[in-house]
């Protein structure tokens, strides 16, 4: 019995059903695929796919490049949703589901691995989804219910559930001495996740060489040589995927700096409560220096104070090197009282109440999230103070502008308007094989600039084929009575659609 009175296993089961519902939250949360942040590229991307698998050129603007967007997993997407007729955003419905399945299996194999204690696996899917800080923090790749819950449906999701399986079956097949085939196919797997979503690969990259310096006993020659095998298989399928040059992606770098430096920023506020698994790592390191959740931790925050350093911010993205293990750790720490196994322990029933108060704080930070399900009336009032409405999208102007038009937008609507079919002029995100990126985006400047004269504002138009301009009243550009333009239709809060007519 525990010192609480109750069995082992009601605890386990209790903790189960706190995972179970969790995820039937974010199950809940497929079903109205909340817009914000990058939906839009992922929906543009499948639409590409959808209309031509083996050649979709560019999914933002109309030219005939790769992209990185164009990645094994958007393929297949793109493949069902030409099979199926699904569209876009009922087929990026499946992916969450896929993606949520495969992470919360991820999660759970991966925490076998590390523990047999049944109280581990359902405590570590918590305290990935609730160990992060008072201030919500969303963005793709990292793993907070609030943040998960509006990128369930990315491809980094999918990434980091296949990244939790390929840490799991590299420390089973090192520990096991297996065979070649099984080394080949997580070399194959490791490029998936890196074709996948890129960033997410260097995670996963930094968690294999974490499992293989922290394997006990050391593998043998033999053992070591078909992992170099899987690892050059892995190579390969990088340099032969066909829909972009991987490689070359490692001279992108610049053009994502600014973007990420938001991710230096705040980091109690955001992530203070990852600080209790540090101390579950510290307490891992004095009983065994080549833990592999150390490795981990230390590879993941050398990357990310070196990003800081240097000034690459872009290699903020490797934190959740870094949060992972520490979030697993803290889970390890603290099951074994939850189960009973280590109830004599003083000290480790005091990190275990205070792993419950931390995870309850900050379940409280995320509730927010309740308002991606249910509607603002509906909630609580401290609760509603939290909602924040999902971005209303772009749907209503799908009467008119039809697959393959070209669309006259500022940034933030050129984010958006791709995911039903059109193109843009400049597109919202870096291009990084786009040759003319600067160019477009100087277009779109001059185009909306307060002193473009009209003449040049018109041969903007002309120069890339634009049919439809979305902008507000005071976003600049031709007048609404313009010749050039007659407007047909009214969005939210005055955006208005003109067509290019002269």
């Amino acid at each position: 019995m525990t010192p609480g009175g109750r069995s082992p296993s009601r605890w386990v089961w209790g903790l189960r059903a706190v995972a179970g519902a969790v995820a039937a939250l974010l199950l809940a949360v497929v079903v109205r695929l909340p817009w914000v942040g990058d939906l839009g590229i992922h929906a543009a991307t499948i639409e590409r796919l959808r209309h031509d698998p083996l050649h979709p050129g560019d999914p933002l603007v109309d030219a005939d490049v790769p992209s990185p967007y164009y990645s094994p997993w958007t393929v297949l997407l793109g493949c069902v949703a030409k099979a199926t007729g699904v569209g876009a955003f009922g087929v990026l419905r499946l992916a969450a589901v896929v993606g949520l399945v495969l992470l919360l299996s991820g999660i759970w194999h991966f925490v076998r691995t590390l523990t047999e204690c049944r109280a581990t696996p359902p405590l570590a899917v918590l305290c990935v989804l609730f160990l992060w800080g008072p201030v919500p923090f969303e963005w793709s790749g990292f793993l907070g219910l609030n943040s998960l819950a509006l990128t369930v449906s990315y491809p980094s999701t999918c990434a980091l559930g296949l990244s939790f399986h390929l840490w799991a079956w590299l420390r089973k097949a090192l520990r096991a001495g297996s065979g070649w085939l099984v080394f080949l196919g997580l070399g194959a797997l490791w490029a998936v996740v890196l074709l996948t979503h890129q960033f997410t690969g260097v995670v996963a990259s930094l968690g294999a060489l974490a499992m293989l310096l922290g394997a006990r006993p050391w593998p043998s020659r033999a053992v070591l040589l078909r992992l170099a095998a899987g690892l050059a298989l892995g190579l390969v399928v990088l340099a032969v995927w066909p829909y972009y040059p991987f490689f070359e992606l490692f001279g992108a770098g610049a053009d994502l700096e600014q973007i990420h430096r938001a991710l230096y920023r705040d980091l109690p506020g955001r992530f203070g409560l990852a600080l209790l698994g540090v101390a579950a790592l510290a307490v891992r390191f004095r009983r065994d220096r080549r833990d592999p959740l150390v490795l981990f931790f230390a590879l993941g925050a050398v990357v990310f104070v070196a990003g800081g350093l240097s000034g690459h911010y872009s290699w903020g993205r490797v934190l959740p090197a870094a949060l992972i293990p520490a979030q697993v750790a803290a889970a390890v720490e603290g099951a074994g009282v939850v189960a009973g196994v280590v109830c004599g322990d003083r000290l480790r029933r005091v990190f275990a109440g205070v792993l419950a108060v931390a995870l309850a704080f900050g379940a409280w930070t995320q509730a927010g999230t309740l308002g991606y399900v249910l509607p603002k009336d509906a909630l609580p009032s401290p609760l509603a103070a939290k909602y924040e409405p999902p971005w209303p999208g772009y749907r209503w102007i799908t009467p008119w502008v039809r697959y393959g038009d070209v669309v006259m937008a500022k940034t933030f609507p050129a984010r958006q308007i791709p995911a039903y079919g059109a193109y843009t002029v400049a597109p919202g995100y870096p291009d990084f094989f786009l040759p003319d990126e600067v160019a477009r985006e100087d277009a779109v400047r001059r185009y909306f600039a307060p002193g473009t004269p009209r003449a040049e504002r018109v041969e903007v138009l002309r120069r890339y084929g634009v049919r439809w301009v979305v902008a507000y009243p005071g976003d600049g550009g031709l007048r609404a009575d313009d010749p050039a333009l007659r407007k047909v239709g009214t969005g939210p809060r005055g955006l208005g659609l003109y067509r290019v007519v002269g």
